[in-house]
């Protein structure tokens, strides 16, 4: 059953209210035309239920800001009611971007602020919303998801902090180890894929790929990638390779152990365009390492895709890698900051994700599951199937 019929079949939870915060608002502008133009044309049997004040709206953005002092301390402030709302508060953790004043000094927002902000418009809706659900793509501290030493255990506490202050479900993208989940067993937590997103966008930029075990490859650039890797693999039929990284235990050096060298476990990738998978692009460095290796190994095409595109040490070290052959094509998402620098590079392929999490908002909304949603295997076998049948006609 198409997932508009579904919804037409079922009453709305409470009025649906989008607070994106500033780290967020191109993505909570592009989600909120979705939906008003779904609903605007959706015609429902029980539309003049009490439940549905307010279903068709201009927009379902609320008014709501974090303004801040000159000491750098902010409140949050939400204009219009919310009581009764089904609200969904979006947050980018990573967008480094936006700035504010510090005692006369321009400083950078860093996830900590981004996260206080959100815990601040939580706290501004003073439990008065039917329900809070907080849709955070990069889940804030999820590379501190376990205890090695005498650490802190960032993202378990994040997460209980949210759900004590009255959220009832929390939505993410890759996370890093799901299992920190464990940390909120009564509440809702899921982990979205994009891995649907990454197949249209390759497909609709590149128009001669041959999609099997001859001519394309899957990789994980290390074992802690491996389940995202062997879905792709299985769901488009390929073969997987992995590396491994080896690291010189006897050292620290900002904080980690050094990477020696990445050895590699699987089949020949000679004559073959592969797709380098990963949640994260970070520094980049460890991907260009991946890249190159398998450029060593006599690699086609290179396409290297990950959920968050950081870049962390900015964008020369991949203008290099692509002037030099070793990269053909950077995939990711925009579901974190993405500079007008990245967006213009020849080399990168934007996978929008905005109709995604309208989806998601939308059925949630009507207390539907979203099962369906988070497994995209059938829409990606109908993508390629559609995109193999287009290349017979040429």
């Amino acid at each position: 059953m198409a997932n508009d019929e579904r919804l037409l079949n079922t009453l709305p939870s409470g009025t649906l209210g989008l607070i994106p915060l500033e780290s967020c608002q191109e993505m909570g502008r592009k989600v909120d035309q979705f939906l008003v133009g779904w609903r605007e044309k959706r015609e429902h049997e029980h539309a003049s239920d009490s439940a549905f004040i307010g279903y068709k709206r201009d927009t379902y953005l609320m008014d709501a800001s974090c303004p801040r002092f000159g000491s750098g301390e902010a409140k949050a402030v939400i204009k219009e009611s919310v009581r009764g709302y089904d609200l969904y508060l979006m947050v980018d953790v990573t967008n480094h971007h936006l700035t504010y004043s510090l005692c006369g000094m321009t400083n950078h927002m860093s996830p900590d602020d981004h996260f206080s902000d959100l815990k601040r418009i939580i706290a501004a809706v003073g439990g008065k919303a039917r329900r809070i659900t907080v849709i955070i793509p990069f889940l804030y501290e999820g590379r501190q998801h376990k205890r090695t030493a005498r650490e802190s255990l960032d993202c378990a506490l994040a997460l209980q902090e949210l759900t004590n202050m009255g959220v009832d479900n929390i939505i993410t993208f890759d996370a890093h180890d799901p299992r920190v989940q464990n940390a909120i067993p009564l509440k809702g937590f899921d982990t979205v894929q994009p891995a649907y997103q990454f197949v249209k966008g390759i497909l609709k930029e590149e128009k001669d790929l041959i999609i099997d075990n001859d001519h394309m490859m899957v990789i994980s650039p290390d074992e802690g990638g491996t389940n995202r890797a062997i879905y792709l693999s299985n769901v488009l039929g390929l073969d997987m390779g992995m590396f491994y990284k080896r690291r010189d235990f006897s050292i620290m050096i900002d904080g980690r152990n050094p990477i020696v060298a990445h050895e590699f476990l699987g089949s020949s990738v000679e004559g073959k365009d592969v797709l380098i998978i990963d949640d994260m692009i970070s520094s980049g460095d460890s991907m260009i390492d991946v890249a190159t290796e398998l450029k060593k190994r006599k690699a086609n095409r290179v396409f290297v895709i990950s959920t968050f595109g950081l870049f962390t040490d900015g964008l020369e070290k991949f203008d290099q890698a692509y002037e030099e052959g070793i990269i053909y094509r950077v995939v990711t998402t925009n579901l974190t900051y993405q500079s007008e620098e990245l967006l213009k590079k020849p080399y990168y392929i934007d996978c929008d994700m905005s109709k995604y999490i309208a989806y998601i908002i939308d059925t949630l909304n009507h207390d539907l599951s979203i099962s369906d949603l988070l497994d995209p295997y059938e829409r990606i076998h109908r993508l390629v199937d559609a995109y193999k049948e287009e290349q017979k006609k040429r």
